[in-house]
């Protein structure tokens, strides 16, 4: 039987890998577990991975040129998750390993965060929940509608089409910056990021990461932004230069933040900001569902039967490259 790995810890696996999708990819090889922790040292990765034919990997295992330069016996490497900025795919085509990555299934599950706690900026719900933990008597303070708010959505993609309905039956103003927006934005205003910052109440940053979104939301894009706006970031941290947006948090340039992602390991939020008193931080589980985790976990399950079959799997990166997938499929019959 071919031999994957699947290179989940234990608590990888029971968030992000549940027991259908492990039985299901049980049925189509020896799938070898990981034991410890999720390998983001490529030494380790190597270690756990030699021998086998496929890797199905967790977002946090980094695949740089050495780790296919290691393992002969590779024929592809499967990502649980859409971002694959941390696998060398050019290195991957060199020795004909093919690359795959999941499709995004949080749309729901995002979008539901990022109403979530844009009812916590307005309300202050979190705020007077610890102060309640901490045996206080919360202040009491004027509350604000999402009705009749404006909501300026930058990266228009799979979330952004799930949420600009959810934020438009709540009675609010939907607009959208994105100049090659990934689905159709319909009726939505779009605007140059320069109006859409200056004009919303709440900003969320949805666009990929990138070499042109790096930073994308400087210290210029929060001078832009009303006194008593507040900025969401349920992307990536690197668009946001964390740096200015502490300084806007401490000066008041907007009113609060709230993240779900940063620049800390895993793209967890920076601790040193997540702690900020205008900030509202997650520790990246916006995307945190059984439904969302299923969705990816099938994704490779479905990868690994097609691969088996000798067939093109979906969301194949550098098919065209993947030479090793004829022996494999050889194997497999």
């Amino acid at each position: 039987m071919t031999t994957i790995l699947l290179t989940h810890s234990p608590l990888a696996r029971e968030n992000y890998y549940g027991d259908a999708a492990l039985q299901a990819l049980r049925g189509l090889g020896e799938v070898r577990l990981n034991p410890g922790a999720d390998p983001t040292d490529p030494a380790d990765l190597v270690r756990l991975a030699r021998g086998c034919r496929i890797i199905v990997s967790s977002r946090a295992a980094a695949a740089p040129a050495q780790v296919f330069e290691a393992l002969p016996d590779l024929v592809a490497f499967c990502r649980v998750a859409v971002d694959i900025r941390n696998i060398d795919v050019d290195a991957a085509s060199r020795h004909g390993v093919l690359v795959t990555h999941a499709t995004p299934g949080f749309g729901a599950s995002v979008s539901e965060w990022i109403v979530g706690v844009m009812i916590d900026a307005a309300r202050g719900i979190s705020r007077s929940a610890a102060a309640y933990w901490r045996g206080e008597a919360p202040a009491i303070v004027m509350g604000r509608e999402l009705r009749g708010a404006t909501l300026g959505i930058i990266g228009h993609g799979h979330i952004g089409g799930y949420l600009a309905p959810l934020a438009r039956a709540l009675g609010m103003r939907v607009t959208v910056s994105d100049p090659a927006p990934a689905q159709d934005p319909g009726d939505l205003p779009r605007l140059p990021l320069e109006q859409l910052l200056a004009e919303s109440d709440y900003v969320v940053c949805l666009a990929p990461a990138n070499a042109r979104t790096a930073n994308l939301i400087d210290a210029a894009a929060l001078r832009r932004m009303k006194r008593g706006a507040f900025f969401i970031n349920a992307s990536r941290g690197e668009l946001v230069d964390e740096d200015a947006l502490r300084l806007a948090l401490d000066e008041g340039w907007i009113a609060g933040c709230a993240m779900d992602v940063g620049r800390a390991q895993d793209q967890m939020p920076t601790p040193a900001l997540a702690s900020h008193p205008r900030v509202i931080a997650t520790p990246h589980i916006g995307g945190l569902t059984p439904a969302a985790s299923a969705h990816q976990a099938m994704d490779s399950v479905n990868q690994v039967r097609a691969i088996l079959r000798g067939e093109a799997p979906p969301q194949a990166v550098n098919l065209d490259s993947a030479t090793r997938l004829r022996s494999l499929a050889e194997e497999s019959r």
